[in-house]
């Protein structure tokens, strides 16, 4: 298709892995459609189990050297989505994985649950008019399955879009952006079952994830935006795979350190939640509806006085 550098999509995501796991089939296609994608990810997932057992002692509770180590595996992955600009809210290292709901490391001084939320916005301001994205991506207000990390992404990367198109707001960060529209990741339910019962009958995993294990899942019609990723799912594949330490991609399917099959779902889903839906039903394309023919050097930015519903069907899934 022919590049269209007009458009910009940013994605805002908690650890590394779960931009692969939501969001990888569309990040290549836009990623090679031309597009500039930007990711932010807001902690460097210090936190996380480790599956490959030679690399156990990278663990908090032993060298507590996985951050470092996950940076390198987005690094690769982004590689092979094709993506260059990838950062972490505030620089590496800023803000801690906080762990699941309700364990010590929610409390620990710097970990991304405790953030101030102006603050951690405030550095994501400082992104949005920088590249001046028509489109943002993150979850919705339970972070998709109620992490702690997950629903502070929500929670900043919502108050960044206000703040970043209010130009009283740190107007040493650049002029002021209004985002045109905001998604939200989901996964239709009956697109989940049954992906899971195909995994229960054939993936070479010891057991089956429950609906519940997954992120966004949501009533069909919650969603109002389906996009094709058939034609990059080798590269969400090979995306998710270089997350080694939290993945194990076997063909169509993938499981967590939980050992539990999920289906690797290359149509990825989506709830428009702000900004005006483009022509038809579902919407097949994040930027439907805008004008992207203004490039990069020509952004439409919101100036001071003086001063960046659907069913879906057998046809849509997968």
């Amino acid at each position: 298709m022919t590049a269209n550098p007009g458009r910009r999509l940013l994605l805002v995501h908690a650890h590394p892995d779960d931009e692969s796991i939501g969001n990888g089939a569309t990040m290549a296609r836009y990623a090679a459609e031309g597009a500039r994608v930007t990711l932010v990810t807001c902690t460097l997932g210090e936190g996380g189990e480790v599956i490959p057992p030679e690399l156990a002692r990278l663990t908090a509770d032993q060298e507590d050297a996985l951050g470092p180590y996950r940076i390198g595996e987005l690094a690769h992955a982004m590689r092979v989505a094709g993506v260059a600009d990838f950062r972490f809210l505030g620089g590496e290292g800023r803000y801690r994985d906080s762990g699941m709901m309700g364990v010590p490391d929610n409390d620990v001084p710097g970990c991304f649950w405790r953030a101030d939320l102006d603050e951690a916005a405030g550095h994501l301001v400082a992104v949005v008019r920088e590249v001046r994205p028509q489109v943002l991506v993150t979850y919705d207000e339970n972070g998709g399955y109620g992490h702690p990390d997950h629903i502070q992404a929500h929670r900043v990367a919502m108050r960044a879009y206000d703040l970043a198109a209010d130009p009283e707001f740190r107007p040493d960060l650049g002029p002021a952006w209004r985002i045109a529209k905001v998604y939200w990741n989901r996964m239709p339910r009956s697109v989940l079952e049954r992906g899971l019962a195909e995994a229960a009958a054939k993936a070479p995993f010891p057991g089956v994830a429950q609906p519940s294990d997954v992120p966004g899942v949501v009533d069909d019609e919650l969603v109002t935006t389906v996009l094709d990723g058939a034609g990059y799912a080798g590269r969400k594949a090979s995306a998710m795979a270089a997350h080694a330490t939290q993945i194990t991609v076997a063909g169509e399917f993938f499981a967590l350190s939980n050992d539990l099959a999920q289906p690797l779902i290359a149509t990825e889903y989506y709830q428009l939640v702000r900004g005006e839906a483009g022509p038809g039903r579902p919407e097949t394309d994040l930027f439907a509806g805008l004008d992207t023919e203004d490039g990069p050097g020509t952004p439409r930015s919101v100036t001071a006085h003086a001063t960046t519903t659907v069913t879906v069907t057998e046809e849509t899934a997968r």
